[in-house]
């Protein structure tokens, strides 16, 4: 079999292969649980790019980081595919933006990118364990929802924005000291 053929055939059997990605991959580099988790993604990407409307963009990637646990996790960010109350599925307009959580010792650090918009546009809401971004302009719809790896102080939150991607710092709360335990007293 002539060898071009047989790489196109390869591709149609392992969609990955398209990204350099073989099943050698997988096999020495990811658990069975990550990749499972790649390959559904992957999948879902193609279907929602079979139900794109023309001259209508869908943006959809990946980041692949390693967690404070050691392991690597698979996060999505962009267009999401929805259910109409009939059913039918299409892409939502709304993306959740690309986002890196950084804990830095005194502060949780919040790297959003959100491309197209005016400062003004962008809405955030600091609780002591989330932060919540939103922007709804007739251009650009964005959402993301982060949880904080730490609690924080909200009133203490900065936030700059400049080329499309917004910083965000907000100051840690001060670990709990130990409640007054009292004094033990020895009956004689």
């Amino acid at each position: 079999m002539d060898p071009s053929k047989r790489d196109r055939n390869r591709r149609r059997r392992n969609p990955f292969d398209l990204f350099g990605f073989d099943d050698d991959f997988f096999d020495d580099f990811l658990d069975d649980r990550i990749a499972d988790d790649f390959r559904r993604m992957f999948e879902e990407m193609m279907r929602m790019a079979s139900k794109a409307s023309p001259g209508k963009p869908i943006v959809h990637g990946y980041k692949l980081f390693v967690g404070q646990d050691g392991k690597p996790h698979f996060e999505d960010f962009g267009n999401r595919p929805v259910r109409s109350d009939e059913g039918q599925s299409s892409i939502s307009e709304e993306r959740e933006p690309l986002t890196d959580v950084i804990d830095c010792g005194q502060d949780v650090s919040v790297t959003v990118e959100i491309p197209g918009v005016d400062k003004e546009d962008i809405d955030l809401n600091v609780t002591e364990d989330q932060l919540e971004i939103t922007v709804d302009t007739p251009q650009r719809k964005y959402h993301k929802m982060v949880n904080l790896p730490s609690d924080v102080k909200p009133k203490t939150t900065k936030a700059t924005y400049k080329n499309g991607v917004l910083d965000v710092i907000i100051q840690k709360k001060e670990p709990k000291k130990e409640a007054d335990r009292g004094y033990k007293v020895n009956i004689q």
